[in-house]
């Protein structure tokens, strides 16, 4: 366990006898221990030193030997041993399978792309069962018929003409005021915009045109809205 203190013996080859002495754990995962020794004397620390330099000298010959496929008789007795020793155990310190770590990689990733692209699907196709909920389409609107002037004004029917405003006529202000109506299905203008003019004049086309009545604009015979533009004309 991390903290605890241990007893380690190390049977190194090239040295006469196990090398032991106590060590605190530092880490600890699976099978991998992390160890800061307290204890080593002097004696031991020549002894690994020393072990060191035989091991690194034997790990040249071995590689040597391995790239001249040279034969075990090749070797000398320390190095034979080692080299059985490092055959042994060799399964317990392989390498890891980079041809499956790659493998699991690309798992990995292809499976935060695929939650990554299913999130975003998800929010798209929520925002627009959201929009399609809050926006529900006006009564008419969609079938609103854009219709020529000329043919409006064959269908009126009641007309009222707009009050020339006083303080228009002191500024002596005159013109034609376009507007933009819109008529329902029963031929009663429903709204009124003004595209020009002086907000005077305006104010006055606008309140004369919401007491305008039409005949209803029929479309197949069905009394459909419609919107057109009107000319006022305001003269001194």
């Amino acid at each position: 366990m991390q903290g605890e203190s241990v007893g380690v013996e190390l049977d190194l080859p090239l040295l006469p006898e196990p090398l032991r002495t106590r060590a605190l754990v530092r880490y600890q995962d699976r099978l991998l221990c992390g160890l800061e020794f307290v204890a080593l004397t002097a004696e031991q620390r020549a002894s690994i030193r020393v072990w060191a330099r035989e091991a690194r000298a034997t790990a040249q010959k071995i590689s040597h030997a391995t790239s001249a496929n040279t034969t075990d008789n090749d070797l000398s007795e320390p190095a034979r041993e080692t080299y059985s020793r490092v055959d042994q155990y060799a399964p317990d310190i392989a390498l890891p399978n980079w041809p499956r770590v790659w493998w699991l990689v690309g798992v990995l990733i292809a499976f935060c792309a695929a939650g990554m692209w299913w999130w975003r699907w998800n929010r798209v196709w929520r925002d627009l069962e959201f929009g399609v909920q809050s926006s529900p389409v006006k009564t008419g609107e969609s079938h609103r018929q854009h219709v020529p002037a000329e043919v409006m004004q064959k269908l009126l029917v009641h007309r009222v003409e707009p009050v020339y405003p006083p303080e228009a006529r002191e500024q002596r202000l005159e013109g034609t005021i376009a507007l933009d109506i819109v008529i329902g299905r029963d031929g009663s203008v429903e709204s009124v915009h003004a595209l020009n003019g002086p907000d005077v004049l305006a104010r006055a086309a606008m309140d004369a045109l919401r007491w305008w009545k039409f005949e209803p604009y029929r479309v197949n015979g069905k009394p459909t809205p419609v919107e057109t533009t009107v000319a006022v004309e305001f003269k001194r």
